[in-house]
């Protein structure tokens, strides 16, 4: 596997991982819904009671009632009275979670909290550019068009050196995206490097409007449709809007590669745009109780030749939907297997506005098939797990191409 470059959106705080294994903290974010209780909890709980709490939760909602063999309540009494300070609380819960042995569980500080909640809700106060560290410099990848930082005319390839007269020199991608946010109207001083000549720019800090599906025709004929993630809460709308411009399309091409998953209900909502009758998902939660989502019945459902593209980054989200249209026969896979993330988090609100993301089930495919750790096989297998340019001789998408092919043969 070629390992690709980060490139880090200042508009968001968020690692982009899609071209790397380390997807951990993508997928932990993957297959995840809210409680009821709302985006934040605003009260302040002292340390010990902060754990308790958080232990509690745990014990209540984690989805193996045996929490991995071992008895739950040695670890309220290991730190019983133990815990002064909120980085004793942090470490305390950190390894109460280790010891489930699950990397999906984790506890959300607050900062992770109010990057997955500004992920969900799509409220993102930047400027508008994707940078990464180029041989540890902070390099300007794109800039999003209409946005400030296009008005403020920066350019790829532009290097930041400073952000309010406060040198990077040696920071991190994430810490410097840290620098660059801010509240909306408020605003920002960047310090840039093009042409080996120094540049102030002040920028104002707007909202961005980030979009997770794109869509456009390919050949006249095909309509492609790009779901970059479900995590969004505006995905069913952007997925609409690209069927509609696809609408006079003979066929369909989804390409969910390099997609780590999302919202469970925005994959539903996809799903049953294809999928008149019969089961979607089957989640399973705790002791064994079952919920089966079905097929809701839909005037609107969209009969065309079907094609998704999956690759060895598509998880959760991804799977729940690909597994849904191959099972049912509405779409024919194409790529390499995909991830195998068959596990449903819940994220529930804690006090001091932090978070914890729990395993409360796992789900099945229509068929029944568990595809934890395992993945789905797509129906033609073709090409790189994690690469979407695979030609030995050119930049040539073999998978995207692969398809194309294939939808030409049912014209």
């Amino acid at each position: 596997m070629r390992v690709k470059k980060f490139v880090i959106p200042l508009l968001l705080i968020l690692i982009l991982v899609m071209f790397n294994k380390i997807f951990l903290n993508a997928f932990n974010r993957a297959n995840t819904y809210f409680s009821t209780q709302g985006l934040y909890n605003d009260e302040i709980m002292q340390p010990q009671r902060f754990f308790d709490r958080t232990w509690k939760v745990i014990a209540k909602d984690y989805y193996d009632p045996t929490l991995n063999h071992q008895d739950w309540s040695r670890w309220k009494m290991r730190y019983q009275s133990k815990i002064k300070t909120d980085e004793d609380a942090k470490v305390a819960i950190d390894s109460m979670i280790a010891s489930l042995d699950e990397p999906y569980t984790r506890f959300l500080t607050r900062k992770d909290f109010e990057e997955l909640t500004t992920s969900i809700t799509s409220k993102i106060y930047g400027i508008g550019v994707n940078i990464y560290s180029n041989a540890g410099k902070i390099e300007i990848f794109n800039v999003i068009p209409s946005t400030p930082a296009d008005f403020a005319q920066l350019k790829q390839g532009d290097i930041i050196t400073a952000v309010d007269g406060k040198e990077i020199n040696g920071m991190n991608v994430s810490d410097v995206a840290a620098l660059v946010r801010g509240p909306e109207n408020s605003v920002v001083e960047l310090t840039i490097l093009r042409d080996n000549k120094k540049i102030n720019k002040k920028i104002k800090r707007k909202e961005i409007k980030i979009k997770n599906v794109k869509s456009s025709m390919i050949d006249n004929h095909i309509g492609y449709i790009q779901i970059v993630s479900f995590m969004g809460e505006s995905t069913p709308n952007e997925f609409m809007e690209a069927l509609e411009n696809t609408k006079n399309a003979d066929s369909i091409i989804i390409d969910l590669r390099g997609n780590t998953g999302g919202l469970l209900d925005n994959a539903v909502f996809i799903a049953n745009m294809f999928i008149q009758n019969g089961e979607i998902v089957e989640i399973i939660y705790r002791n064994g109780i079952k919920k089966v989502i079905n097929a809701a019945p839909n005037k609107d459902i969209v009969d065309k030749p079907i094609i998704v593209l999956v690759n060895g980054a598509s998880a959760s989200a991804s799977e729940i939907l690909s597994g849904a249209l191959k099972d049912t026969h509405k779409a024919t896979l194409v790529g390499k297997k995909t991830f195998g993330k068959g596990l449903v988090q819940k994220v529930v609100p804690l006090p001091n506005r932090t978070g914890l993301n729990v395993t409360v089930a796992k789900y099945l495919t229509p068929n029944g098939t568990d595809i934890n750790k395992m993945g789905i096989k797509p129906d033609v297998e073709i090409g790189s797990d994690f690469d979407f340019y695979m030609s030995s001789t050119s930049n040539t998408d073999i998978q995207l191409e692969t398809a194309k092919e294939l939808l030409s043969k049912v014209r």
